[in-house]
C-alpha cells in the first residue's frame, strides 16, 4: 500500500533540498568535525547527494548508502556530473555489509530516526560499529517531537517546470507517547498542464529517543567517549530549547 522514497518522493526532495542545500548548517558543520580524517568516510541515508557531494568536493573520500534506489539513482547522476566516482551501494542499513572499514560514519540531519523501532536501531549501531576502524567516530543527529496535532493536514507544491509540478498532502495520523513514535501519511501528486499523471502514498515514521537513552543504547554497542553537539553549533552542550543533537562516539 505504501511506498519507500520512490520517484516522486525523490524528485520532491530534490526540488527542495538540491544538492549543496544546507540544513541549519549541517553541511558546514560535518565539513569542520571531518576535517582531518584522510580515510574513507561513509554517509549512511545518503539520499539524493545532498551532503555527499559537498564533502567530495572538499576532497574528502566519501561513501554512500542508501535503501532507496530512486533517491540512489539520482545520486549517481549527479556524481556523474560532476565528475565524482564514489562507492555508492543500495542496502538497508541493519544489514550493512560493505567491503571496507571507515575512519568515520556519519548519518545526519535526523534519518537514523527513520529507522523502524529500536531493534532495527541497536543492529544498526552494531553494524556501524564492526565497520568502523578501532577509532573511528560515529556522528548520528537525533531530532526531537515538534508541534503535532491529530488529524491535522497541511499542502505543499513544488514547481517542476511551466507544465509540471508535485503536491504533497501531509496528514498527521498519531503522536504515540508510550512507542515513541509520530506517524503522518505523505501523499504526493505530479500534476501536468493541471492533470493529474501520478501519485504515491508513503507512511513517514518518524521515532525519537531521549538523551540518556540514546547514550546507553550507544554504550551497549559498544561506542565510548560520548559527545553531545546542539543544533550543529560545536561544543554547545543541549538545552531544553535544542532542536537537534549530534552525537558522536569513538570505536574502542
Amino acid at each position: 500500500m505504501f511506498s519507500e522514497y520512490g520517484k516522486l518522493s525523490t524528485q520532491f526532495y530534490e526540488a527542495t533540498k538540491p544538492i549543496g542545500f544546507s540544513m541549519s548548517g549541517d553541511i558546514e558543520f560535518y565539513q569542520q568535525r571531518l576535517a582531518g580524517i584522510t580515510g574513507r568516510i561513509l554517509e549512511a541515508g545518503v539520499g539524493t547527494g545532498r551532503m555527499l557531494i559537498p564533502l567530495l568536493e572538499n576532497k574528502f573520500c566519501v561513501d554512500g548508502v542508501d535503501a532507496s534506489n530512486d533517491m540512489l539513482a539520482l545520486c549517481r547522476e549527479h556524481c556523474e556530473k560532476r565528475n565524482l566516482d564514489p562507492f555508492l551501494v543500495e542496502q538497508r542499513l541493519e544489514t550493512l555489509e560493505l567491503p571496507h572499514m571507515y575512519e568515520a560514519i556519519i548519518m545526519p540531519t535526523g534519518s537514523f530516526a527513520l529507522l523502524n523501532g529500536r531493534e532495527i536501531a541497536m543492529e544498526t549501531l552494531a553494524r556501524f560499529y564492526r565497520h568502523l576502524s578501532p577509532g573511528g567516530r560515529l556522528f548520528i543527529d537525533l531530532g526531537f517531537p515538534k508541534v503535532f496535532s491529530e488529524d491535522s493536514q497541511s499542502l505543499r507544491t513544488v514547481e517542476l517546470s511551466d507544465k509540471e509540478g508535485i503536491t504533497l498532502s501531509v496528514y498527521d495520523v498519531e503522536l504515540n507517547w508510550i512507542d515513541q513514535y509520530s506517524l503522518t501519511y505523505l501523499t504526493y501528486r505530479k500534476w501536468r498542464s493541471g492533470k493529474e499523471v501520478d501519485t504515491e502514498l508513503q507512511q513517514f515514521k518518524v521515532h525519537w529517543y531521549g538523551v540518556e537513552e540514546f547514550t546507553y543504547m550507544l554504550r551497549e554497542a559498544g561506542f565510548s567517549s560520548i559527545k553531545k553537539t546542539a543544533d550543529y553549533l560545536h561544543d554547545k552542550a543541549p538545552s531544553k530549547e535544542t532542536s537537534l543533537i549530534t552525537f558522536e562516539a569513538i570505536r574502542r
